[in-house]
């Protein structure tokens, strides 16, 4: 049974995961080549709209003009480090998915597992048209605002001159690829980890369909007691992992929130800009909103677990089975609970908190603007 199909093609895509058919010497060249070429593609991007901050800009409107999709192309950048430094973790968690005691062995657990790989494939799917949407709209109003004027998507500091039209079309060309190559890494590493929560809720209902099937062969409790500790040492694993990610997410969705909503507030000549600026906060939005929803299900999800067992039929088992019944509990009165770096959790109020901060954050900047 494949593991994340649609998320590894992704991943392939935007350089950060070989094809497993590629084993050949020649195709691993090939794609190493490759991955270098989207590493300085983004990357080039990135410094250009630095340098334009530290060297150029000399008021509050350049700086928001530019600072906002600046923080989406270092998130972008730290994303593509985090999926190439974790390649072979990634591995392994995959492989940990395929094996016991996370393998599904009966055709329900198989349809179980199925069920959530479809939820992961939608969630995936609807994500990447709602980034591509973004990067569809920004490329359109460009093309029909600033490519007629001559002047570039995004403000940029590059050591040539481009006013020649060859070098011009080339720059712009750049902006417009590397900025869809950035969003296509939001998507790949976002669906990566949010995929893996998925199947931490998976397991724990695998797991509670084992033990439902226990009070008639109780021997197969030790196996269960053995899953339930393997799924908080794979819960760990993935928040050990990725967990200054989705710090550096967070802190960077407040920011965009922020710089957006006073966007919003400027001069009349932004209108055209309305439904690309609403269209990337919602992609904004559309991380951290996925993070705070799986971590919290899986915060529930094995909280719950507790009262499940309870409500077994677990007075007809023996007391060796009700012992390993009450270890299972025990474990499970303290949740499975992901934070970024330790100090944000993932669940539902720090979603609310990232938009008061974002809020707040804009007041602030308004009063100064003031």
């Amino acid at each position: 049974m494949h593991i994340l199909e649609f998320t590894f093609k992704i991943l392939t895509i935007c350089g950060c995961g070989r094809p497993d058919s590629w084993t050949t010497p020649y195709k691993r060249f090939v794609y190493h080549v490759y991955t270098v070429f989207i590493l300085l593609l983004i990357h080039t991007f990135m410094l250009s709209q630095l340098l334009d901050i530290i060297l150029t800009v000399d008021n509050s409107d350049d700086f928001t003009d530019n600072f906002y999709m600046l923080l989406a192309m270092i998130v972008s950048c730290c994303k593509m480090f985090a999926l190439l430094i974790n390649r072979s973790n990634i591995e392994t968690l995959i492989d940990i998915l395929t094996k016991k005691p996370f393998q599904p062995s009966e055709p329900d657990e198989v349809a179980i597992r199925q069920k959530y790989e479809r939820l992961i494939q939608s969630n995936t799917l609807h994500y990447v048209i709602l980034v591509e949407s973004t990067c569809l709209c920004v490329t359109m109003t460009s093309l029909l605002t600033e490519f007629k004027k001559g002047k570039l998507t995004f403000r940029a500091w590059l050591p040539f001159d481009y006013s020649s039209s060859s070098r011009f079309l080339f720059v712009y060309a750049h902006q417009l690829i590397s900025f869809t190559v950035g969003s296509v890494h939001h998507v790949a590493c976002d669906s990566l980890i949010c995929g893996l929560l998925v199947h931490i809720c998976c397991q724990i209902e695998i797991l509670e369909c084992r033990l439902r099937k226990s009070v008639y062969n109780p021997e197969i409790l030790r196996e269960c007691a053995f899953q339930h500790n393997r799924i908080f040492k794979f819960a760990q694993m993935v928040n050990d992992k990725f967990k200054f990610t989705i710090f550096i997410q967070f802190v960077v969705s407040t920011l965009v929130m922020c710089f957006n909503l006073y966007q919003f507030t400027k001069s009349t000549a932004l209108r055209a800009k309305y439904i690309q600026l609403i269209l990337y906060m919602c992609s904004m939005l559309s991380q951290i909103f996925f993070y705070c929803w799986y971590g919290n299900e899986v915060k529930l999800r094995s909280r719950q677990l507790v009262t499940n067992i309870f409500e077994m039929e677990w007075f007809e088992l023996d007391n060796d089975a009700k012992k390993t019944l009450l270890t299972i509990m025990r474990r499970g009165t303290v949740p499975i609970e992901f934070t970024s770096a330790t100090v944000i959790s993932m669940n539902l109020d720090s979603f609310v908190g990232l938009l008061k901060t974002s809020y707040s954050a804009y007041n602030i900047l308004k009063q100064t603007q003031e």
